[in-house]
């Protein structure tokens, strides 16, 4: 296992900076998320730890050595793809064996790697089977036994489940993390599905046009986000934000710098008009199963709210109750206030 500091890192093509001074710091077996928006710089951040793109200025280290100029090989990283990059014409056993193989590793000591990584990944009985002849959550799981079969110190993920339909993901979600249980490695893992990311990581990093938002626990960033474009981006579906003036405060008055007040859709509680936070009229009412998400127009804007039980009819009027504890509160240029 083996910890990465990021000091004053940047990146830039031609004269675009599309990495504007990360420090980071990720800890010996750490599971740790990069998320943001398309474009915000997280493949590029990771392919940068991989070796893949030059550091145009600051300091990457892996443990105690400085890694900028050290070849992608010799990093003691591994990194699985969005694509499988898979040989066609190779078989599971040869597929994830074939790094071994050109760096000359024994006949002998391939077998033992492939098949300890075989039984950790189930593919025990695939290891005969092409490429051609798997599904998409078998051939995902074979990249990630070509990574595991190099025993690399940090294992690197670039948004791999995106190729997959909505049920795998879930499925290789868990997969991923039993991994990380099981191998102990440090993983950095880049998705712009901020659900990847809560259920994943120990530690997100929240990336915005090259620079860190926020870095904390899923709960943390839940819990206490340190400006609204993290409140907004982390939770599905997203936290309402509206002016201070057009919110009945419950509890007393705001936090002397606060100019707007964020509630969560499963905080918000219908109850009737003028009973509440907020008044509003039903313009849609979207049935999920467990929950209703109602979609309210209150005070010229959309709330969205996560209801149980028998759902309001559209056009109905309700107030909308919350408690005081589940308010964020920001200033006039998005930070949190309070």
């Amino acid at each position: 296992m083996t910890s990465l500091t990021l000091s004053g890192i940047r990146k830039r093509f031609g004269k675009t900076e599309v990495i504007r001074g990360v420090d980071l710091s990720v800890d010996d077996g750490e599971f740790v998320v990069f998320v943001g928006p398309s474009g915000c710089g997280k493949s590029t951040l990771l392919r940068m730890v991989a070796g893949l793109e030059d550091i145009t200025a600051g300091e990457l280290r892996i443990g105690a050595r400085v890694m900028n100029e050290v070849q992608p090989a010799k990093r003691g990283v591994a990194m699985v793809f969005q694509s499988y990059a898979l040989y066609p014409h190779l078989n599971v056993r040869d597929n994830m064996g074939f790094g071994l193989k050109v760096r000359g590793v024994p006949v002998d000591e391939r077998t033992r790697r492939v098949g300890e990584a075989a039984t950790t990944l189930k593919l025990d009985a695939l290891l005969d089977r092409f490429p051609r002849e798997l599904s998409g959550g078998q051939r995902q799981r074979v990249a990630i036994g070509r990574a595991i079969v190099g025993e690399p110190s940090v294992f690197l993920f670039d948004e791999p489940l995106s190729n997959l339909d909505a049920e795998l993901r879930v499925h290789m979600r868990s997969e991923i993390a039993a991994l990380h249980q099981r191998l102990g490695n440090t993983m950095i893992y880049v998705t712009h599905d901020q659900i990847e990311a809560m259920t994943l990581a120990d530690k997100i990093v929240v990336l915005r046009d090259g620079l860190v938002e926020q870095v904390g626990s899923p709960r943390q960033l839940y819990e206490r986000p340190d400006n609204l474009f993290v409140a907004q981006f982390i939770g599905s579906p997203k936290m309402n934000v509206l002016p201070l003036a057009d919110v009945r405060l419950p509890g007393g008055a705001a936090p002397a710098a606060a100019a707007s007040v964020g509630m969560r859709p499963e905080h918000l509680s219908v109850v009737s008009p003028g009973g509440g936070a907020v008044d509003g009229k039903v313009m849609i009412a979207e049935y999920t199963g467990a929950q209703t998400l109602l979609h309210v127009e209150a005070a010229g804007h959309t709330l969205l709210v996560l209801h149980e039980g028998e759902a309001p009819a559209n056009g109905s009027r309700l107030g909308l109750s919350i408690e005081r504890a589940n308010l964020h509160f920001f200033d006039a240029d998005g930070r949190r206030a309070g």
